[in-house]
């Protein structure tokens, strides 16, 4: 049985639909527990009494905040993240979700769990909404600021493994977030990177920002800092589309019906966008599954940040990296 350890105490509303959503978690799935990493006095008053047997309390009372720096972490032995990640790196756990401060939660992951063989930065990856049935994996969405070629090389075998062994995809599909579909178009990191990733299969060259929409490919690659710009960019744009649609519906009584008679459609909208329904945004590069939850997770957004890093867990992801990167990587130096 998987065991997970669960930053307990580290998002922006405490504890509460942290252990919400790890309780709704554990009822809908039975093979895994998890250790729980927090102050005990208060994770006791929320865990029913008849899950205590397949959680465990992890005692301790330092968060890192928000506000903290992320290299606080490193000196703050005691504090749930801290903890938690230790659990995963002695052995005592699977996996680690986190709500809280995701530099801190990055830096310990890379320094105390370790990255996989051959991978120089891990890379954060999430999923975005497509016009058709189906998500994008984009990355990295953070991680790293300065990205040169051989990482965005990486990060396309890491997104390739993460999209085919954890999220089922069959024979995923890569593309290289560019300003053109033109071999020709990047600057020269983008172009240098191009003829690193086209020796792994499956990599369909240059896309563009909507292809990500589309859902053209299964994973796009970029650096840290125009994934961030774009996740946050598309959350702004969704957020605003969702205003829009509820101004303009409270003008009219016929506007009114209208909405009443596509609730339906508003709804499978909500669902398509609403960050909750992936769960978080796995650190791909280290060597146990890391799932970090946006700070506002609510309990459906922790349920499904554990059963990410379940499938994770399940998925042998760090020594398919570890071989797909040596392959490909031998190919790029003959």
């Amino acid at each position: 049985m998987l065991r997970i350890a669960i930053d307990a105490m580290g998002g922006d509303f405490g504890p509460e639909p942290i252990i919400e959503g790890l309780i709704t978690a554990l009822k809908k799935n039975n093979n895994f527990s998890a250790i729980a990493v927090g102050n005990k006095t208060q994770l006791l008053q929320l865990i029913p009494q008849n899950f205590l047997s397949r959680v465990e309390i992890l005692d301790t009372n330092d968060v890192i905040s928000m506000s903290d720096s992320a290299t606080d972490a490193l000196k703050r032995k005691d504090s749930t993240i801290f903890k938690a990640i230790e659990l995963v790196r002695e052995g005592n756990a699977d996996a680690v979700v986190s709500a809280g401060h995701s530099g801190a939660t990055m830096s310990l992951a890379t320094l105390r769990i370790g990255r996989i063989k051959g991978v120089s930065r891990p890379a954060i990856a999430t999923l975005m909404p497509t016009s058709e049935n189906q998500n994008t994996l984009v990355l990295d969405v953070g991680a790293n600021v300065d990205s040169d070629a051989k990482n965005l090389f990486e990060f396309a075998v890491m997104g390739q493994v993460y999209a085919q062994y954890a999220l089922r995809l069959d024979e995923p599909i890569v593309g290289l977030l560019s300003n053109g579909e033109e071999d020709s178009k990047g600057n020269e990191v983008t172009k240098e990177a191009y003829k690193l990733i086209s020796k792994i299969p499956n990599f369909a060259g240059n896309v563009e920002g909507s292809d990500i929409f589309k859902g053209t490919v299964d994973v796009v690659v970029c650096d840290g800092f125009v994934g961030n710009i774009l996740l946050k960019t598309a959350e702004g744009v969704a957020d605003t589309i969702g205003k829009i649609i509820k101004k303009n519906l409270k003008r009219s009584l016929i506007s009114i019906a209208g909405a009443v008679l596509m609730r339906k459609v508003f709804k499978n909208l909500k669902v398509r966008v609403d960050y909750a329904e992936y769960g978080g945004a796995p650190l791909l590069g280290v060597k146990a599954p890391v799932i970090i939850a946006h700070g506002k997770s609510n309990p459906k957004a922790i349920q499904n940040a554990i059963f990410q890093a379940i499938n994770a867990a399940s998925s042998n992801l760090d020594n398919i990296i570890e071989q797909r990167l040596a392959k490909y990587g031998s190919t790029q130096e003959n």
